[in-house]
């Protein structure tokens, strides 16, 4: 039984409120702007010699998304959280196509920055493709495991819950990414692409953990105003 039908499981809320629309719409522009701010490959240093922190700028916000992931897995359940992330995927890909289709139609010839928006645009498309990969790997198994956690401890150990489904979501969604983004933001050596990764994950998983208070307080606002929800046994 899934928590989208007229009722849900105990544990779970129904998709009819306005919460549930609102934390959808939030989600899937937390992650348009991610993979657009993704095209521009940020290094911090060099550190230690030649060494940098190689990342993208998704860094900024691309985390909220599984804070958002986690409210959405925690209040509604597995099946509402996966049609948020096939939404969001779908806004991707049309997203995806909407810049393509701009940049390889003729400019009129007032306009100076086709360049620099091919510029853009051309990363953007794999970009695209490889969020649109991590995204659904990562997401999916973010709130996978939320759920089948929950269904074995009901509503205690929550810090559990989205701790784990956070290191787990985080780094599928971080190696799927960086193995297909590296090259559209000019990653070539071993090196660069293994600190690519790490310090994604570790950043990504960083984030979350720091703003937990904040998942706390938003999981338990939306719990008690969210009429049909029912506490886990």
């Amino acid at each position: 039984m899934t928590a989208t039908g007229p009722t849900a499981p105990r544990g779970f809320a129904t998709t009819g409120s306005a919460y549930y629309p609102t934390l959808v719409a939030v989600f899937t522009g937390l992650v348009l702007i991610s993979n657009v701010a993704a095209t521009k490959g940020i290094a911090f240093g060099p550190i230690l010699g030649d060494w940098s922190l190689i990342t993208d700028g998704g860094f900024i916000v691309f985390p909220l998304t599984y804070v958002i992931g986690d409210v959405l897995s925690e209040v509604y359940g597995f099946r509402a959280t996966r049609r948020a992330i096939y939404i969001a995927f779908a806004m991707e890909a049309l997203a995806a196509f909407t810049f393509w289709l701009t940049a390889v139609l003729p400019a009129a010839d007032f306009y100076t920055n086709q360049a620099a928006f091919e510029a853009v645009v051309k990363p953007f498309t794999q970009l695209i493709i490889a969020g649109l990969a991590g995204f659904i790997v990562g997401q999916t198994l973010n709130a996978w495991v939320v759920v089948k956690i929950k269904e074995r401890v009901g509503e205690k150990q929550l810090w559990a819950r989205l701790i784990g489904s956070t290191v787990v979501g985080e780094f599928a969604d971080t190696l799927v990414f960086c193995s297909i983004a590296a090259g559209a933001i000019g990653i070539a050596t071993w090196p660069d692409f293994l600190t690519y990764v790490a310090l994604g994950w570790m950043y990504k998983t960083a984030v979350e953990i720091v703003v937990l208070p904040v998942t706390y307080r938003v999981i338990a606002h939306v719990k008690r105003n969210e009429p049909t929800y029912q506490p886990a046994d």
